[in-house]
């Protein structure tokens, strides 16, 4: 009887954890799709979702920070692409997101310190970064004009 009870709540917590993973998932993946047709707040929605059931769910808090980012809400896009670099230091779209925000608010001194780990980490937006230097040489004051 025992034996039977430990299988039957075994099986019960295996379904169960299943049964969360799927779930997170579904989050994730219903949160893209209305990405992509630019429904940002059900997708804010389906992506904080997400991140409930998994908090390490670096690419939930990217999209979210694609979502600020297009209402232009810099402080909320910020706070994502930390918590992204946060989970995955690496992630290139997050860095140069990162780099952009820093280059609108004129803090050069970020942009040049992440380019150069973007390019340790780059492997497909590696000509954006240069794109991003070319614009930081030109805004970035000259030391030799006097």
């Amino acid at each position: 009887m025992i034996k039977k009870f430990k299988f039957i709540l075994f099986f019960y917590l295996v379904i169960n954890v299943l049964n969360n993973s799927i779930g997170n998932e579904d989050f994730f993946n219903k949160g893209i799709e209305l990405y992509k047709i630019k429904k940002y707040e059900d997708a804010r929605f389906m992506f904080e979702r997400s991140i409930v059931f998994n908090p390490k769910d670096s690419n939930s808090y990217l999209y979210l920070a694609k979502i600020y980012d297009e209402k232009e809400d810099q402080i909320k896009a910020e706070k994502n692409l930390d918590a992204t670099l946060l989970i995955e230091p690496d992630n290139e779209e997050a860095i140069l997101m990162t780099m952009k925000i820093a280059l609108e608010k004129s803090n050069y001194s970020k942009v040049k310190d992440l380019s150069n780990t973007f390019t340790k980490v780059c492997k497909k937006l590696c000509e954006e970064n240069k794109d991003i230097l070319e614009a930081l040489n030109n805004l970035e004051p000259k030391n030799n004009e006097s």
